[in-house]
């Protein structure tokens, strides 16, 4: 019988064929990390201190800015510091921590953007209804649902990837602990595993397409009834923006979790993408597509344009 030791830590290996990289990585990641920090700090600035934007839409916009900035925090912080120098290596602790708030905030965000299109639903479908459908209660239980049940899912993943015995190689080929590249280095069978994963990854993201886009389906046809031209061209902007946002979203999440045979080096590409740039690009996407943002985050800036000495 052999001699088997527990893992106790893991060792980071990174981005696969990116040696002699570190330091363009680096600067060019620490950027990402940094635009992505202050945009979103820019937006929830602009909604909290307008009161014209105490409106259903901009709550959950507000809560996916706040997901904005924890998202990319979960696995850049730590690239960013062994890309410059220090230890590659994550306690198990720390790496099952990797992967719950990954999925956490990951699930959240998905079941935001489908709560967001409902949101645009009523606002277009049921113009009069709207603000009985989407009382102040009703945004709560729907911001709170959306956490609850990515906590579930979140859980259910952690507990499925880490009662594994992990006991043989702890070098793990990516820059952060994921389910596909955890799996690899268990020593058990985890064929089955590997299933109940994939459906179940798959699942949650096709389900809230699906509920996505019945919800535009429904918009699309009410816009296409309005007579006014420029009510039209208003519906339209105001759902542009939020179809932009769910494409940068859900399409990582196809290209990584539900490719037949998985790429190390591509994974990686779209999963840095859909971690610091896709954070970094909701702010923009939302306040240029969006006159009630974009005016009040000119009201937000104008006070440090005119500070003394500038």
């Amino acid at each position: 019988m052999r001699n088997l030791s527990v893992v106790t830590e893991f060792i980071l290996l990174g981005i696969p064929h990116t040696e002699g990289l570190e330091t363009m990585l680096l600067v060019l990641f620490l950027s990402f990390y940094i635009f992505t920090l202050m945009g979103n700090l820019l937006i929830l600035l602009a909604i909290v201190s307008s009161t014209r934007l105490h409106k259903p839409m901009y709550f959950f916009l507000c809560k996916l800015s706040i997901f904005d900035i924890f998202f990319p925090s979960v696995s850049s912080p730590k690239m960013l510091c062994y890309l410059s120098g220090n230890s590659q290596a994550i306690s198990y602790a720390g790496c099952a921590s990797q992967l719950f708030f990954y999925h956490f905030l990951g699930c959240t965000e998905c079941f935001l953007y489908t709560v967001m299109a409902y949101d645009r639903f009523v606002a277009i479908c049921h113009p009069l209804h709207y603000t009985l459908i989407m009382s102040h209660r009703a945004c709560i239980i729907l911001a709170m649902g959306t956490s609850f049940f990515a906590c579930i899912q979140a859980t259910f993943l952690t507990i499925l990837t880490f009662q594994l015995p992990y006991c043989g190689p702890n070098e793990v080929d990516y820059y952060f602990c994921d389910i596909p590249v955890m799996l690899k280095l268990a020593c058990a069978d985890t064929s089955a595993l590997e299933m109940v994963g994939f459906i179940s990854v798959g699942l949650m993201p096709l389900s809230c397409f699906l509920l996505i886009f019945t919800s535009y389906s429904c918009i699309i046809c009410s816009i296409l009834q309005i007579h006014s031209a420029e009510g039209r061209r208003r519906a339209f902007s105001t759902c542009s923006a939020h179809l932009t946002a769910i494409l940068l979203s859900f399409m990582p999440v196809v290209l990584i979790y539900l490719q037949p045979t998985p790429n190390p080096w591509l994974n990686a590409t779209v999963q840095i993408l859909n971690n610091l740039v896709t954070p970094m690009l909701n702010p923009l996407i939302y306040s240029l597509r969006n006159k009630e943002v974009k005016y009040s985050l000119r009201k937000v800036l104008q006070p440090v344009a005119f500070l003394p000495g500038r």
